[in-house]
């Protein structure tokens, strides 16, 4: 019955694509991706993957927009992800746990965007932003301001990351091989502006954050993993999960149903959870923001801080843990997590503090995550205990 009812539904995603064939193309059409298997292309369009087209940036022909349960957040930007392989390089391998295994000339590009506001950008969350400017196919731009597009490259000799810089007019993107500084504004709710310099990262910097393993020094992707993508997303033909339709279209195999893959909590900002739904919101939080660091393999693993989302409650999570090396990012406090007290959490100070040397992540980020540190706190608040 299973398989029947795969088949039922494949053929239904194949119709559901062929009438999406026949929506009129975006001005200037799509564009041809590309497989670089060598060097670094001066502009985003070598690559094929994105392309401003007229008021929209079009996605490449074959070219899959994804999303994750839970974002990683950097300075309120909102992101566009997308995946592509060429023909014949097979698909990706599916793993419960690790990032899944992309084949050489996998290309997935990450497009940090803002909301316009009058003389800065909104101060919003991921929630909203993406599903009401993107159709599956076509990111419309009215109203929005294209920052940067990271391109993560899987090539014979392993994974390679390229930061590329949209420019004024906002009709291409060049390789800030360097990295660059932006001074940006954020308008808040209430009409509130902030100052803050954004920082694209260069080519070390995007390096440094996606080696997830130390043993080896390889860069690897951070967010396609089966607990981050286990979710529904709006494709042009209509709404699918998304193992379920990478799995359909090619892109993945060796993946069971959804309902049998781990899933993570889907947390954009809300407030007021409580119980189950708060400790699963604060881990996933953790793992998708922490963990790619914080893992007893990841370039954190010395501090004996292990975050990712199988790790038990206890020392190793932080619950009444010294610091080993953190110096002045521990704020004064004595513990990372202090149950009941998220007042004297280190964790939370990391989180909350913009000081450089002391903030976390060290990367990524000039301004602190509001709503973030208090799903933190909320969640170390909640917990029964203490430190003695």
């Amino acid at each position: 019955m299973a398989r029947a009812a795969s088949a039922i539904l494949g053929l239904v995603l194949g119709a559901l694509m062929a009438l999406a064939a026949c929506a009129p193309a975006p001005e200037g059409g799509a564009p041809e991706p590309a497989y670089i298997a060598e060097g670094r292309p001066q502009s985003l369009d070598a690559w094929g993957q994105i392309a401003r087209r007229g008021g929209q940036l079009v996605l490449g022909e074959g070219v899959t927009a994804y999303e994750l349960n839970t974002a990683l957040f950097s300075d309120h930007a909102v992101k566009l992800r997308t995946v592509w392989m060429p023909d014949g390089a097979g698909p990706a391998q599916y793993h419960e746990r690790a990032v899944f295994e992309f084949p050489a000339g996998t290309v997935i590009t990450k497009t940090f965007f803002y909301p316009l506001a009058g003389g800065g950008f909104d101060q919003v969350s991921d929630a909203g932003v993406l599903s009401d400017h993107f159709d599956g196919a076509a990111l419309d731009l009215t109203g929005l301001r294209l920052i940067e597009t990271r391109v993560l490259v899987r090539r014979e000799a392993g994974w390679e990351a390229l930061p590329y810089l949209w420019d004024d007019a906002q009709t291409g993107a060049s390789l800030a091989r360097t990295g660059a500084m932006l001074d940006l504004t954020l308008i808040s709710a209430a009409g509130s502006a902030r100052d803050f310099p954004y920082a694209v990262p260069d080519v070390n910097q995007c390096a440094a954050c996606h080696v997830t393993d130390a043993r080896d020094g390889a860069v690897r992707p951070i967010g396609p993993a089966a607990r981050h993508l286990n979710r529904d997303f709006l494709y042009a033909h209509g709404s699918a999960n998304q193992i379920a339709h990478w799995s359909e279209t090619g892109l993945l195999t060796g993946a069971p149903e959804p309902d049998a893959a781990p899933r993570a909590a889907r947390w954009h900002g809300q407030a007021n959870l409580s119980g189950l739904q708060l400790e699963r919101a604060a881990r996933a939080y953790i793992d998708i923001n922490c963990a790619h660091c914080h893992s007893r393999t990841g370039p954190a693993r010395t501090s004996g801080l292990y975050l990712e989302p199988w790790e038990p409650d206890g020392p190793n999570l932080g619950r009444c843990k010294p610091p080993i090396a953190a110096g002045r990012g521990t704020g004064g406090r004595l513990h990372s997590i202090v149950p009941g007290d998220s007042d004297r959490s280190i964790f939370v100070y990391r989180m909350e503090t913009e000081r450089v040397g002391a903030m976390m992540p060290e990367l990524g980020r000039a301004v602190a995550d509001g709503p973030g540190v208090a799903l933190i706190a909320a969640w170390i608040d909640a917990m029964a205990g203490g430190c003695g």
